[in-house]
């Protein structure tokens, strides 16, 4: 492996601490400069089909909708959120392009909520490794998942 490999594949390790350490604490202008303008980002749910948020415009509604949904929910309560990542597998295509798959699970105050798997493909731009493509896969959720249901308000219309 040469040195220009290696400080590729920690600047994607880098990349990816900084989309959950940012996306946690709310730090979003810092999430945003984490994908290129032109991004994809995919969703699915257990099994389901994915849902797909193409450019940075579509891509910042599924971090602020996260959050107005944890707002909204009478019975949450203030705290955190923690995702960690696991098991980081990256393969470089070329100087400027690679992919890139890992686990993650998310704990919040009553303890783990959800978890599943990240399917990546990042982009070297100007020097600056990016998320081009990312697809959030949930493999599991816990019974008191805040991301499982509306809020209860919201089930009984």
């Amino acid at each position: 492996m040469t040195l220009d490999e290696m400080l590729a594949r920690e600047a994607i390790r880098d990349l990816v601490a900084r989309y959950n350490a940012n996306g946690d604490s709310g730090r979003f202008a810092q999430l945003w400069e984490l994908f290129t303008a032109d991004a994809v980002m995919e969703t699915a749910e257990m099994g389901g089909e994915p849902v797909r948020y193409e450019g940075l415009e579509e891509i910042k509604t599924i971090f602020t909708g996260a959050r107005d949904r944890i707002a909204s929910r009478p019975d949450t309560v203030p705290g955190y959120i923690r995702h960690f990542t696991a098991t980081h597998q990256i393969d470089l295509v070329d100087a400027h392009h690679a992919t890139g798959r890992l686990y993650f699970a998310v704990l919040m105050p009553h303890g783990l909520d959800h978890w599943g798997r990240y399917i990546d493909r990042y982009v070297c731009t100007g020097g600056r490794w990016q998320f081009g493509y990312r697809r959030a896969s949930v493999d599991g959720r816990s019974a008191q998942s805040w991301f499982t249901a509306p809020p209860p308000a919201a089930q009984t219309g």
